[in-house]
């Protein structure tokens, strides 16, 4: 399907729901943590639906493939973080559980987007 925006995108609006999720997760982090879980886990979060808008602005498949590859990555780094923040007892299981299964979405989702791209993969 073409689209003529990003934001017309079904992933791109999951990764806008997973970086909302992760902000409401963070919001009663301990202010110890503003300038480390807090900021590393919100930029990481923000940064999928970015990496997605910006491979979407690209022209050429290869070089529409490394901004989804990045994507990719930061649903990983936000994924990681947000176990860290379960095993030290700063976030809520629940809330964790379904925000990384949003971010698995976004994976298969990012990977079904690249094996498209790049079907040699």
């Amino acid at each position: 399907m073409k689209y003529k925006d990003f934001t017309e995108m079904p992933i791109w609006n999951k990764a806008i729901d997973a970086a909302d999720k992760v902000f409401q997760i963070t919001e009663n982090l301990p202010r110890k943590e503003d300038y480390g879980l807090t900021s590393q886990l919100r930029r990481a979060s923000v940064s999928i639906s970015s990496n997605i808008a910006e491979g979407f602005g690209r022209n050429g498949g290869r070089d529409k493939m490394k901004f989804y590859i990045y994507a990719r990555g930061s649903a990983f780094e936000t994924k990681s973080q947000l176990l860290y923040g379960l095993k030290v007892n700063y976030f809520n299981e629940t809330e964790v559980t379904n925000a990384i299964k949003l971010l698995d979405e976004i994976i298969l989702e990012i990977n079904k987007i690249n094996k498209t791209l790049n079907p040699n993969t």
